[in-house]
């Protein structure tokens, strides 16, 4: 088991190394630092503010729940990081440099990612239009977190993991309250 972890190490890395290189196009690399940038919060308390603006008072209860959700996984992944204290990519290699600051001192697992796909899978479930969107933005602030040498592999995948889990939860406990309450 030690020998895998060993091996599932130093693949990451090699796949932080090769993809910090995008860094080296200055395009490539604002586009990653905004996306990444983006789901520090920016775009998800927008999108809650723009599903208040545009969808009206009635849809506080979606944004009440997203918020809730958001609120629960903040606890869980936090929970998780200071239990498991991975160091991040650009400590581990010092030829990573990190194009943005990190928001919190550990790796895993990555809580942009898990943000990103809890937040996106409420919004789609209550209106699914917005897959159009949400779905790219997913995409790149995932893959940022480790272009930007912030996150391995395994904590992005392990972040969206956790966000499908937790988005999945709590929509299967609202469609619950709505029926027996």
């Amino acid at each position: 088991m030690q020998q895998t972890l060993v091996r599932l190490q130093r693949y990451e890395m090699v796949m932080c190394q090769l993809l910090s290189r995008l860094q080296r196009v200055r395009l490539s690399r604002d586009i990653f630092v905004a996306a990444s940038r983006l789901g520090d919060g920016v775009l998800w308390y927008a999108l809650m503010a723009g599903i208040l603006i545009f969808q009206g008072v009635s849809s506080a209860v979606v944004v009440a729940h997203m918020a809730a959700t958001g609120l629960v996984a903040t606890l869980i992944y936090s929970l998780i990081k200071r239990s498991t204290r991975r160091l991040r990519p650009y400590e581990a290699d010092p030829q990573l440099m990190p194009a943005t600051p990190a928001l919190d001192r550990y790796s895993f697992p990555s809580g942009h990612t898990l943000h990103a796909v809890c937040f996106s899978l409420l919004a789609i479930a209550y209106f699914p239009a917005l897959a159009l969107w949400l779905v790219p933005a997913v995409i790149l602030i995932a893959s940022s977190r480790v272009v930007l040498g912030l996150h391995y592999p395994t904590d992005v995948i392990a972040g969206g993991l956790l966000g499908f889990a937790l988005a999945q939860i709590s929509l299967v406990f609202v469609e619950w309250v709505q029926m027996y309450f």
